[in-house]
Parts: C-alpha cells; structure tokens; sequence
C-alpha cells in the first residue's frame, strides 16, 4: 500500500473529527449554552482549565468540554450539592484560558468526600444567571436559603 494512501486517509479522519466538534459546539451554544472555562485539579495555581459549555436542565449544570468525543456531559453540577466557597478574579496566567471579563467561582460539595472542589469562570453576563440559577431552586431545597 503506498505510504500517500495511508496519510491522506489520516488527515481526512483528522478532518473529519474536528468538523464534528465544531458542528457539536456549535450546537451546544445554539441551544442554550453558555462559554464556561472549568477547572478540577487545585493543586497547581493557573493550570488545568478546560474550555467548554455549560447547559441548565432543571437542577444540573452539564458541563461539556469542547476538546472532548464524549456525547454527554463531562461535567455535572447539581445545584443541591454544591455550596459557592470562593470568588475571585483570574489571575494573569489563567487569564487566557477564559472567557472575557470572567470571574471564577470555587465550589465545595457539603458531603465530604463526595467529589473534589471544583472551579469554573464565566463571563459576566453568564455568570449572572449562572448565579441567579443556583439561588433559584424552590423553598427547602438549598439549606443555606431557607
């Protein structure tokens, strides 16, 4: 088999993989989504954020991460288990990886152990509903609310 054979049907498989993420970005923003940068591992300052877009469906914010073949969600909050730890601007380093004017909120899970902290940066207008999303679940659902 000649070598040129080979490498043209790489490429149009590489092509062919990023088509469909663009087309499932695209997609996902168009249904609703909003740009979030999302980040699990706090062990290095700055490093591991993923870009990728958040989805409201009821009581769960899907997180899907944009570099990702995975058909559902990479990432699910439930707005029952999480508590706002922390707020704060990005730092220089980080900065790049986000959305426009984001903010970064650190979530913690009130059951200990249940899953690692978790932080995500949005832009401002996101951030808003993101918020006001969080804050909106019905009387005795959110202990810290009632």
């Amino acid at each position: 088999m000649d070598i040129s054979v080979v490498v043209g049907a790489l490429l149009g498989l590489v092509a062919l993989v990023l088509c469909y993420l663009v087309v499932r970005r695209l997609r996902l923003l168009r249904s609703g989504g909003v740009h979030v940068a999302l980040r699990t591992r706090m062990d290095e300052p700055g490093k591991g954020w993923h870009l990728g877009v958040g989805r409201y469906h009821g009581d769960e914010f899907a997180w899907f991460r944009v570099l990702s073949l995975r058909a559902g969600p990479d990432r699910v909050i439930r707005r029952t288990g999480v508590e706002i730890a922390d707020r704060r601007d990005p730092d220089s380093a980080e900065a790049y990886t986000m959305p426009a004017g984001a903010r970064v909120i650190r979530f913690r899970h009130r059951k200990a152990g249940a899953q690692p902290d978790v932080e995500i940066a949005m832009g401002p207008d996101a951030l808003t509903g993101f918020l006001s999303w969080l804050e909106s679940a019905p009387p005795g659902r959110l202990p810290w609310a009632s």
